[in-house]
């Protein structure tokens, strides 16, 4: 399966790495979110689709986080 990288972001934080791909292919586009810590990775497949929702999902636990922090 070839994919097109169209755009990268690379968040650095402590000893971890996140890199944020968005790619596309035949089936269409998604958001690749890999996480390297000391060279092991973890990867999970955001469909681009419903990009939106996820980051609605991601604003309202760091409103959440935020809130708790202030107590």
């Amino acid at each position: 399966m070839n994919q097109e990288d169209l755009h990268t972001e690379k968040i650095i934080a402590d000893r971890k790495i996140f890199f944020l791909d968005l790619k596309e292919n035949a089936r269409g586009r998604v958001v690749k979110i890999t996480e390297d810590v000391n060279g092991n990775r973890d990867t999970i497949m955001v469909p681009a689709e419903i990009l939106g929702d996820f980051i609605e999902a991601l604003t309202d636990i760091k409103e959440t986080a935020d809130n708790q922090e202030e107590e």
